[in-house]
């Protein structure tokens, strides 16, 4: 029995849990079509409710295993399925690791994300990893993992060599999932976030938009993250990155407030979970930007790349940051 047993039992319904509010797709609807500025102003209020609106949290992202992934996700391109030029690459080693971590730490990120291109790994894969987690801890920095479908036993593992989170995105609207992943389905992703649970994990889990989905199909996603109980402590909304020969390739451009929307749903309906901006940055100007800080997103992907794509500098991070006054929150390995 998972922590996380949400399924679809009708149409825009999800099976509730008593220990958060449960959101329908249809109120998460209602928040997307209010007027622009009076869906940001009341995001905000909820944010100043739930944190520091100065503070912002930092998580840079490594891809220690890049490339050959037999999933078949259309929006990615480590899939071995689809030509992106993109070479498969070994598994980095630990003091390669070590290094860009320390980096990290040292530019002010509090966090540091490591993905490996599996469907799900080994056990093999899980001895590795769980080294390099324990020497990256061993640094004074959070750790967070994203190696696919886990198996049972493997999260405990991940979890007593120092892991902190699980990163494990819900993608898109559960409804549409097998248009958008073809080797995988929305319950798989589920099991695993209750594995990940039920081993003391705290759990990172968001999603990505610009898919080509319709309003109603990021309200739905949006709602089954809120409804996930207990809510995921990190929220990272991806802004797709078009790469060339992936099938998403040509998908329409989503409109700057369209995002900007779907972060402040995400802070009402999730009013604890730290947001993210994740992907997608580069093409954000600034002034889109502070608006999804305003908006309620409080944590971004610091450092010069996101697995394969790029990522705005951290020189110019810092420096929009100190034009809004906002500084980066420190990690306390006593907190909760």
């Amino acid at each position: 029995m998972t922590t996380y047993n949400l399924r679809l039992k009708a149409k825009n319904e999800l099976t509730p849990h008593p220990t958060v509010q449960y959101w329908r797709k249809c109120q998460v609807e209602e928040l997307f079509a209010m007027p622009f500025m009076e869906l940001v102003f009341k995001a905000a209020q909820v944010h100043r409710e739930n944190f520091d609106p100065q503070a912002i949290q930092l998580s840079t992202l490594l891809s220690i295993k890049t490339g050959g992934c037999p999933e078949e996700c259309e929006y990615c391109p480590q899939s071995a399925r689809y030509d992106t030029g993109l070479e498969k690459q070994v598994m980095m080693d630990i003091e390669e690791i070590v290094e860009k971590a320390k980096i990290a730490k040292a530019r002010g990120a509090s966090r540091f994300c490591m993905g490996a291109a599996w469907r799900g790994p080994k056990p093999k894969d899980i001895k590795v990893v769980s080294n390099i987690i324990s020497a990256v801890k061993a640094l004074g920095l959070e750790t967070c993992g994203t190696f696919g479908l886990l198996e049972e036993g493997m999260a405990e593992d991940l979890k007593q060599a120092g892991l902190d989170y699980y990163n494990h995105n819900l993608d898109t609207d559960p409804e549409r999932y097998s248009k958008i992943v073809h080797t995988r389905n929305h319950d798989d992703r589920m099991d695993t976030l209750g594995k990940v649970r039920n081993a003391g994990l705290k759990v990172c889990c968001g999603g990505i938009v610009g898919m080509n989905e319709t309003r109603p199909e990021r309200a739905g996603l949006i709602a089954s993250l809120a409804n996930l109980d207990p809510q995921p402590e990190s929220v990272p909304i991806n802004q797709l990155i078009k790469v060339e020969g992936t099938p998403l390739e040509n998908a329409e451009v989503l409109d700057w407030t369209e995002f900007v929307r779907t972060i402040a749903v995400a802070r009402i309906t999730m009013p604890k979970s730290y947001v993210r901006l994740s992907a997608g940055r580069t093409a954000m100007p600034e002034a889109m930007q502070t608006l999804c800080f305003m908006a309620g997103a409080n944590s971004i992907f610091y450092g010069e790349k996101l697995l394969t794509t790029c990522n705005p500098e951290e020189d110019s991070d810092r420096l929009l940051m100190d034009k809004l006054d906002l500084y980066p929150l420190s990690y306390e390995p006593s907190e909760v």
